[in-house]
């Protein structure tokens, strides 16, 4: 009988705080600029340079913790690990072992197998380190600190996860959490949440884990998707052949489908942790937790019940508005401007997210304003202008932030709702598909719709459908 495996996944996501300045100096933390600009002696590792903790980091350090039901340390300490990279200007990082900031966390995410709670083991504040440019045309490499120093939270979940599909979902649950927050962006895309797969297989029901190996870094949802799958494959092949999985890590190339290893996984006591002499203890107040506690914002599930409560709209569609923050407060802006909810709630479901896909956008990117969104329903509602025009005009606006109404004015797309004009035109239609009126007379209402249609053409798309029906059964 074949054997069978479970894949055991625990997750390091690394978290860049969107603080204005570093964690330990006043230097900016803004993505991009000239390389070396953003530095000064602390960040670059001079001696005698001396760290202070910038306390916004340590708010939003909590808050996350909160968020995701962990224990706060009330007394928290940093620490100094001992590596030696080019980019890494100090020869060790500032970072937390002994005393991490929160411990013993839990989210609850959902997936096609149901709800399942995933542990944290701790949330630490640390350092990054500075960044490596390759130049292949010279044969060199330079060294870029603009990153050294850029505040992170580590989150370090217990190895829970079992599947893909439950690393993903975690994730996504990690990131919209930190995004309502405003503690980070965590754009994978330039490097503002960043996830290494510690990952090992074993047979069913073993209760012993087996050999892990780690994949840094890894930069999307599809990369880590793969990164998993193929690891597990890997080792599964290595364990069916009799051979043994080394304890390495390993580099997930996306392109190749395929990861290679790095160098032999380093334990703890390979980077010589000592406790940092430069800074002082961190004690978490009562008052302090307060303040945190109290600057919670409305996070998804609270939101969720009040959209279907005070928006009347359905539960579905309150989930897929608030999966990001951004949706969810622009959902709100464009209600307090007079907007139907249901409305709203229907063109960012349809159109936005159809556009933002084909564009290869975030979720939270909206292009156009809250202000024009309102606009085009109202045109729509009116009956000013009919559902094709309303679609033209939001390709556009979703384009550049158009003005709905100066483009239907501009290209003449008002809709045709004057019955006497309409009248008019309808009785040449119905004059020319005599097949058609006969059809109709005889009881096939599908009939109608050729001559809706030949009155649709007759108008270049801007007769209101409405009145065209309402004129039609009049006539007819």
């Amino acid at each position: 009988m074949a054997k069978r495996y479970e894949t055991v996944i625990g997750l390091e996501v690394h978290v860049e705080l969107a603080t204005k300045t570093k964690i330990f100096c006043g230097c900016s933390t803004v993505f991009g600029g000239a390389p070396n600009t953003h530095t000064c002696p602390v960040c670059t590792g001079m001696p005698g340079s001396l760290p202070v903790l910038n306390k916004k980091v340590l708010e939003y350090a909590v808050a996350v913790g909160l968020a995701t039901n962990c224990e706060i340390t009330r007394f928290s300490k940093f620490d100094r690990k001992n590596y030696f990279y080019p980019d890494n200007p100090q020869d060790y990082q500032i970072s937390q072992l002994y005393l991490p900031i929160c411990r013993n966390g839990r989210v609850e995410i959902e997936t096609s197998a149901g709800k399942k709670d995933i542990r944290i083991h701790e949330i630490h504040m640390e350092e990054d380190a500075g960044k490596l440019v390759h130049d292949d045309w010279n044969d060199t490499s330079l060294v870029d600190f603009n990153r050294s120093g850029v505040p992170l939270i580590e989150i370090v979940s217990e190895p829970d996860m079992r599947t893909s599909e439950e690393v993903i979902a975690y994730l996504e649950k990690l990131r919209m959490t930190i995004q309502y927050l405003g503690a980070s962006d965590c754009k994978l895309n330039e490097g503002s949440m960043r996830a290494d797969v510690n990952l090992s297989v074993r047979e069913v029901g073993s209760p012993e884990f087996g050999t892990r190996t780690e994949m840094k870094n890894i930069n999307s949802f599809k990369a880590i998707t793969h990164a998993i799958e193929g690891e597990t494959r890997r080792q599964i092949e290595l364990l069916e052949e009799g051979k043994a999985v080394i304890q390495e890590t390993r580099r997930w190339d996306d392109n190749k489908e395929s990861s290679h290893s790095m160098r032999s996984k380093e334990d703890a006591q390979d980077y010589r942790y000592f406790p940092e002499p430069d800074l002082v203890p961190i004690v978490v107040s009562d008052e302090f937790l307060a303040e945190v506690k109290a600057a919670q914002p409305e996070m998804q599930p609270e939101k969720i019940e009040r959209y279907v409560k005070e928006y009347q709209i359905p539960e579905y569609d309150a989930g897929i508005i608030t999966g990001t923050k951004k949706m969810a407060d622009f959902f709100e802006e464009t209600c307090a401007l007079g907007a139907a909810p249901k409305k709203v709630s229907n063109w960012l479901m349809t159109e936005t997210m159809r556009l933002q896909k084909e564009n290869s956008m975030d979720e939270d990117q909206i292009p156009f304003s809250a202000k024009h969104l309102a606009a085009l329903i109202r045109m729509a509602d009116s009956g000013e202008i009919n559902n094709n025009v309303a679609k033209e005009a939001f390709a556009q606006m979703f384009k550049d932030d158009t003005d709905p109404e100066k483009y239907v004015k501009d290209n003449g797309l008002a809709s045709v709702s004057d019955e006497g004009e309409l009248r008019a035109i309808i009785e040449g239609v119905i004059a020319d598909n005599p097949q058609a009126v006969e059809d109709i007379h005889a009881g096939k209402k599908k009939a109608m719709g050729a001559l809706v249609g030949a009155t649709m053409k007759a108008t270049q798309g801007k007769a209101n459908p409405a009145v065209i029906n309402k004129i039609l059964g009049e006539l007819l």
